[in-house]
Order: structure tokens, then C-alpha cells, then sequence
């Protein structure tokens, strides 16, 4: 019976009846839809779950963590990296609120992660009778975070709500979706469907008149300015080959880093997109907010407006956009390069002139030290297809700007969400999700306590990724604040730090400490070289500011007309 089920795991199985626990439904409808990985803690309501896990062997790998967060930020950053869904699994109530800092983060970043969770014996949910783990309405706290939540209460919902949980998570703008399901629910055996499988045919329509207006306003401006998102990483090709027809540089910040390479002469970052900002006449959007660009840096009646994004809300929500169009990035982009090059003709090449502002922002980025030497280090290191997971640390703010990306989804951030914390657990489910590319995890002593536990995970699984904690006993952006805005008075903001090289090997991983970029290039080279888990304590001191080259001034006056 067991060979049967894995044979037929990953076939659209639409027709197929046969009976089964609906725990063994659940594992094999996921399987259907492409889930090959599981990152997850178990726990009592989840037992039938973990024990189908178990039963189907390799056909699934389970990641365990040591922390539900832990494991919801794994999964995040499967997602994250390779655009796939990301799947964990905790228990209800405690287990499922551990994880909103993750879930958060995946909301923020659009990013397609599957919770899937227990819950209390379906008999007893909104009854308040105090079952172990009782929320008050816990799927009305799911909801609050995620694109679409589901309960499974019968066994033959499974196959439909899967279904409908891939929908989410693969058409429109993609988001955290979750799906509970009552233990008496997974202990259930009876005649159910198997493996309905999403079919994503139908999620590439886009308005073709939109799109003839776009090249119309593109064909016609003089200095036309891309702005990418995190919604077109998987329209990198599409992208570059616009961008060269129009001679459009590409600016990004953080989750838009790597759909053009920073090697090319349109690939710029966001300070050098702030100079380009001040006198550009077209700006086209795609799969980005805009947010920093239209509400801090300014939009006025000398620049055309264009937003490319899923998400219908999204294109009016700070300014109305001249021409909106909403679809997937890749489709779109590909539209609008076919067409503008019927009408564009030849451009002059923008080349010269953008190398010279890459290369006059990259001086300038050199002043926020010792960060900018330390990120130089790991690019020297880190080889092009690497990927590099950043923190909310001072280095980390720094290679929003100064880390040089060559491929898609090689910087991997939290975005606007800011979730102290969530680098080392993300870095280890980038890992796991891209096992053939080199994997650095750089983190600020403060934010690595959070997940400090996950080294254990690292060290029992093999996930094979160095993290560098950069160790200056403080919370650097709380102790500059209370330094510039409260005339030093200091609180909360100095920290008692564990001996984290030690810790790491008590741990049972290689350890490595460094005191410059001088001595981290070697033992970060070692620790690629030897593979295996591993940690590197930096001891650092004062960090110049990033800041002024992330928040900028208004260039721009405000355009008359509002969002709708």
C-alpha cells in the first residue's frame, strides 16, 4: 500500500478515491502540488501528521527546528530564494503565535509560505473549555496575517483545500496562506480524494492596450528609469532585455537586488537610483511598492508614472499611476520590450554615463566603514552564484547598498518588515533550499540571540553555511539614536554577550574569530573550504552611519493627484 501512495504522491491524482487518515491525505495532496520539503516542530496535535512524514521517507525531508519561529523563518527563506512555496508545520495556539514574526516578514516580502497547523479536537473549537493550546479563534489570528486561511474539517476537504491553499500561494501577488486541521481530523480514515493539483494556466492575462500605452510614454521620454521589486525576480531576463531596448537603468533596493547584475552597466543601486531619480521623465514600477521613491524622495508633473504589479492595490496606493498594469512581471515585461522595439527604434547607449555614476557612488559608499570593507571581504569570497542572507545589523543595512549582486535572489532581506532577528533561521532554509550554491548568513550579536537555538538544527542536519556574528555588545542603531536624539541616555541598548565562538563549538560546529576584514577573509575562506556548519565571531567596534545613504531628502515636488 505504502510503494502505491509514493508512486502516485506526485501524479495529479484528480480522480483518484481511496481511504485514508486524513493526515496521510494532507501529506500526499502537499506532495502532489511539488512539496519535497517540510521544516517543522512536532507536538501532539500534529502526531498523525509527523507519523505520515515519517511513513513516506525520503519522498519528504523534514527539517526540524528548535523553535517554532525557527522553523517558520526556514521556510521563509526556501521560498524566498527559490520562489517556491515554503511549508512548515507547528501546533496550534502557542506554536502557531510563535511563528507571526515569520509570517509577518513572508507577508511583507510577498513570499509563498504554507503554514500548516493542528488544532484543538474539532468537538471542542469555540467553546473555550481550556483544551491544550486553546486560542480564542485562532483562525480569525491566522487570517490577520496571511492572504487566505482555511480549516479542514472532514477528510474529504483535503484534496479541495490544498487545492485552493496553491491557488493563493501561486496566482495574484503571493503571500503567506495557512490551512488548520483538528487532530481527531488527521486520525480520521475514510474515502478521500487525492492530489488535486493547482493548474497556474490561467495566470497570465494582462491588458494589451496598457501595454501600448506604456511603449507609447517609454518610446517618448528621454531619460526613462526602471524600479524593480521583489514581484520581478523571476522576470530577470525579461527585465534586462527592456531596459537595454529603452536604455533604462534598473534600480533597486532591497528586494529587487540581482534581477539585473550589479556587473551591468543598468544595474544600479538605490543610491545611485536617487541621483537618477532627480531628472528622470518616465519611471516604470514593476512588482515593487515604490514606497521610498514616490513618498519620500517625490514625484511631480514632469514624470510619467508606470506601475507593472499583481496586485491591483498596489498600483495606486501612494500615487495614482499614469498607466497601471496589472499581471504577472514577466509576462508584462516581455509584452512591453516586444513592443517598444517596434516603435523606439535604436537608442543612444546610456553606458558611459552610467558607469561613471556607478563608479562615483561606489567612492562615496566607502566612507561607512568598517562595514564597506567587510562586505568587500565576503564578495571576494563569496563566489557570483553565492547567496548572501543579511540581518538587521549595521552591516547588514550597509549591503542594501554596497554589496555587490550578480544573480536573482542572491541578497536575501526581511524588506520593510525590519524583523530583528530572522537572518540565521532564514539563512538555514536558503541553504537547504539551494544545497549546490555557497550560502553566508551575516548577523549583529543582538539580532542572533533570537534564534541562537538553531544552531543545533545546523549542527544535526549538516546544513553546510558559515554566519558571521559581528559582536560589539550593543543594539548599534538603538545606541546611535539615544546617542544623536536623547544626549546619551542610555537604556536597554548595552548588551551582555555570551563568547560566541565558543558557544558555537560547545554547540559541536567549527569555530572562527576575526578582528578585521583582514583576518576574516582567511577563516571565511576556510570555513567555505571545509564546508560543514560553522560560526565566526567579528569583534568590532564603533560602525559609521549607513543611513544617510538609505533615507534620503525630497528631490521631487508632489505631484496633484492622490491615491484612489
Amino acid at each position: 500500500m505504502l510503494d502505491a501512495v509514493r508512486k502516485n504522491a506526485s501524479k495529479d491524482t484528480k480522480n483518484d478515491t481511496r481511504r485514508e487518515k486524513g493526515a496521510d491525505a494532507l501529506l500526499q495532496s502537499l506532495q502532489a502540488n511539488g512539496v519535497d520539503t517540510v521544516f517543522g516542530l512536532p507536538g501532539g496535535q500534529l502526531n498523525d501528521f509527523f507519523d505520515a512524514m515519517q511513513r513516506a521517507g525520503d519522498k519528504i525531508q523534514y527539517v526540524g527546528s528548535r523553535h517554532e519561529q525557527g522553523a517558520a523563518y526556514m521556510a521563509f527563506g526556501y521560498a524566498k530564494s527559490t520562489g517556491k512555496v515554503g511549508v512548515y508545520t507547528v501546533v496550534p495556539g502557542p506554536g502557531v503565535l510563535n511563528t507571526a514574526g515569520a509570517m509577518c516578514s513572508a507577508y511583507a516580502n510577498s513570499s509563498p509560505v504554507l503554514c500548516v497547523t493542528g488544532q484543538i479536537p474539532s468537538h471542542a473549537i469555540g467553546k473555550g473549555v481550556g483544551e491544550l493550546h486553546e486560542l480564542p479563534d485562532q483562525l480569525a489570528t491566522l487570517r490577520s496575517m496571511t492572504k487566505w486561511s482555511e480549516r479542514i474539517s472532514h477528510p474529504n476537504e483535503v484534496a479541495q483545500k490544498v487545492h485552493d491553499a496553491f491557488r493563493e500561494l501561486k496566482s495574484g501577488r503571493p503571500r503567506p496562506v495557512a490551512l488548520e486541521m483538528p487532530p481527531d481530523i488527521m486520525a480520521q480514515t475514510t474515502r478521500v480524494e487525492i492530489g488535486r493539483v493547482y493548474d497556474e494556466a490561467d495566470a497570465r492575462v494582462f491588458d494589451e492596450d496598457l501595454v501600448k500605452q506604456a511603449a507609447k510614454a517609454l518610446a517618448a521620454a528621454k531619460k526613462p528609469m526602471i524600479v524593480v521589486g521583489g514581484g520581478a525576480q523571476h522576470a530577470s531576463e525579461e527585465v534586462l532585455h527592456l531596459a537595454e531596448i529603452a536604455q533604462a537603468p534598473v534600480v533597486s533596493f532591497r528586494n529587487g537586488r540581482g534581477v539585473v547584475s550589479d556587473a551591468h552597466y543598468l544595474g544600479q543601486n538605490f543610491a545611485a537610483g536617487y541621483e537618477l531619480w532627480k531628472d528622470t521623465d518616465c519611471v516604470i514600477g514593476i512588482g515593487s511598492r515604490m514606497q521610498p521613491y514616490l513618498q519620500e524622495w517625490g514625484i511631480d508633473d514632469d514624470m510619467t508614472l508606470i506601475r507593472i504589479d499583481w496586485d491591483p492595490t498596489e498600483i495606486n496606493r501612494i500615487v495614482k499611476a499614469d498607466i497601471g498594469i496589472c499581471g504577472d512581471a514577466k509576462t508584462i515585461a516581455g509584452a512591453l520590450a516586444d513592443e517598444l522595439s517596434k516603435t523606439a527604434g535604436k537608442r543612444s547607449s546610456r553606458e558611459e554615463e552610467l558607469t561613471a555614476l556607478k563608479a562615483s557612488v561606489a567612492q562615496q559608499l566607502l566612507s561607512v566603514q568598517p562595514q564597506m570593507s567587510y562586505l568587500q571581504v565576503i564578495r571576494d569570497v563569496l563566489p557570483e552564484n553565492g547567496i548572501l542572507v543579511d540581518e538587521i545589523t549595521q552591516v547588514g543595512f550597509a549591503s542594501w547598498n554596497g554589496f555587490p549582486v550578480y544573480n536573482p535572489r542572491s541578497l536575501i532581506t526581511c524588506g520593510y518588515q525590519g524583523t530583528l532577528g530572522y537572518g540565521y533561521a532564514t539563512a538555514l532554509g536558503v541553504k537547504v533550499a539551494n544545497p549546490d550554491k555557497p550560502v553566508v548568513a551575516i548577523a549583529g550579536d543582538g539580532g542572533f540571540m533570537f534564534n541562537v537555538q538553531e544552531l543545533a538544527t545546523a549542527v544535526q542536519y549538516g546544513i553546510d553555511m558559515p554566519v558571521i556574528v559581528f559582536n560589539n555588545g550593543r543594539f548599534g542603531n538603538v545606541k546611535r539614536h539615544q546617542t544623536e536624539w536623547y544626549d546619551g541616555r542610555y537604556i536597554g541598548s548595552d548588551l551582555q554577550n555570551p563568547r560566541f565562538a565558543e558557544m558555537a563549538t560547545a554547540f559541536g560546529m567549527q569555530s572562527y574569530e576575526a578582528t578585521s576584514p583582514e583576518t576574516l577573509k582567511p577563516v571565511l575562506q576556510k570555513a567555505l573550504a571545509l564546508g560543514g556548519p560553522s560560526l565566526i565571531e567579528v569583534h568590532v567596534d564603533e560602525m559609521s552611519s549607513p543611513w544617510p545613504f538609505i533615507l534620503r531628502d525630497r528631490v521631487r515636488g508632489v505631484k496633484a493627484r492622490h491615491a484612489i
